[in-house]
């Protein structure tokens, strides 16, 4: 906890001699008075400063670092051009990049997905293979072997950004902001794999 303007003034009168001299100016309205009062504000103001500092070290909270986090991690990426622009976005955006492990299985892509605001299932095609598949429960599926390089992903829904008091900004940021999956769509396809051809579905 950072000390006050208060605090300091306190602090440099009491580091005064004593003696009436002395006494008489400690009073307000002494120009000594004065000069500690103002020398005290500056100190505060510094104090204040690097107290607030201290929350800008987890890109969670960052504010006026918010920026240096950005460029640090990379960002602001191509794909949230014109989606991420509000703080809270900003910061879930950052933290996602930032503790990413990376990975190819659908389980990694749908934990992507659920750190932008998505919720996403994939659907991973199998041909039917004779002595391997069971009738009646695996379905028949086109284009043989080649069937295995389609990956359905269902997008459920928009993501909803909703007004978070403490995270958004008044005046700034909307109560609401309701962005499709265009985002979602280009770092996916960004990072997808050489063999892969993905198909979204969208579902309300």
């Amino acid at each position: 906890m950072s000390n006050s303007a208060a605090d300091y003034l306190q602090s440099l009168l009491n580091h005064l001699p004593s003696g009436k001299l002395w006494d008489d100016l400690r009073q307000p309205g002494s120009g000594l008075y004065e000069i500690f009062k103002a020398t005290a504000q500056t100190f505060g103001r510094f104090d204040a400063a690097c107290d607030a500092l201290r929350g800008e070290l987890d890109p969670r909270y960052a504010r006026q670092l918010l920026d240096d986090w950005e460029a640090f991690a990379g960002l602001p990426d191509p794909c949230a051009v014109g989606v991420a622009n509000t703080l809270q976005t900003r910061r879930v955006d950052l933290v996602t990049k930032l503790i990413s492990p990376g990975g190819q299985t659908p389980a990694f892509y749908v934990a992507l997905a659920a750190g932008m605001g998505y919720s996403i299932t994939i659907t991973n095609y199998h041909p039917f293979v004779c002595g391997i598949s069971q009738c009646g429960i695996d379905a028949l599926m086109a284009y043989g072997h080649a069937v295995r390089d389609y990956w359905s992903i269902t997008v459920s829904g928009p993501r909803v950004t909703y007004f978070r008091c403490g995270v958004s900004e008044c005046g700034i940021d909307p109560i609401t902001k309701i962005d499709l999956a265009a985002d979602l769509e280009c770092r996916i396809n960004r990072i997808n794999q050489a063999h892969k051809i993905l198909n979204f579905i969208y579902k309300a």
